[in-house]
């Protein structure tokens, strides 16, 4: 996953950074607001952080700009002002969350995850009548049905999960780490092999049966949903 942290304050940037990059993610970093905006503007990101104060260009005028623009990445403003007007004029301005300073590293990275889930599932529900397409894998979100040239596919709970979650970061290279984060929690040990057994039953049922292979495994890595 792709994330911007946007933030004037070299030594909270390199914190926030490291938080993130441990935990999976891209991270491009902005220390200004002329520099935020161009990043903004010319690459998609899953989620930015954006300080309010920054040189050059404020994070609201940031904010105001790209939504002109139609640029749809969920943004979490991460700032000092804690004022009741202060907040609600970020989330009017165009910000999706905000978090207050100080702050604990571990709130702002589920605050992060949660508003990428909303944003993906709110994506594929409004995908052409709930109906998600990959390759010749079709599903009905609405009601939770998988075919697979027109065949029927009956996929518990986790395995479906699993595949929309596949599906929603399609091309990309999933680490175990972070499947059993977005499947489980934080409630098993990262030397389990659950990962390994999940995968390998939604390729029982997604893959096994037809002649092309959709999961991938690379190996170090993780797995990757490709055609």
């Amino acid at each position: 996953m792709n994330i911007l942290i946007i933030e004037d304050d070299v030594k909270i940037l390199e914190y926030i950074k490291n938080g993130f990059t441990q935990n999976g993610f891209n991270v491009d970093t902005a220390h200004n607001g002329n520099e935020a905006l161009s990043k903004l503007l010319r690459k998609t990101y899953n989620a930015a952080v954006i300080d309010l104060m920054l040189p050059e260009i404020d994070g609201l005028t940031i904010l105001e700009t790209v939504r002109k623009k139609s640029v749809k990445t969920p943004v979490i403003i991460l700032s000092a002002k804690n004022k009741v007007d202060e907040i609600i004029g970020g989330l009017k301005a165009g910000g999706d969350d905000y978090l207050t300073k100080p702050f604990v590293f571990s709130e702002l990275l589920e605050r992060v995850r949660s508003l990428i889930r909303r944003t993906n599932n709110y994506s594929l529900l409004n995908d052409n009548s709930n109906i998600v397409n990959f390759g010749q894998i079709v599903i009905n979100t609405h009601k939770m049905e998988v075919k697979r040239n027109d065949n029927p596919i009956k996929l518990l709970p986790k395995e479906y999960n699993l595949l929309i979650y596949l599906i929603n970061n399609r091309e990309r290279v999933l680490s175990k780490t972070l499947i059993m984060e977005e499947i489980w929690g934080y409630n098993f040990d990262p030397q389990t092999n659950v990962v390994d057994v999940l995968i390998c039953r939604l390729r029982n049922k997604i893959d096994k049966p037809f002649e092309k292979n959709y999961i991938h495994t690379i190996k170090g890595l993780g797995y990757v949903l490709k055609e």
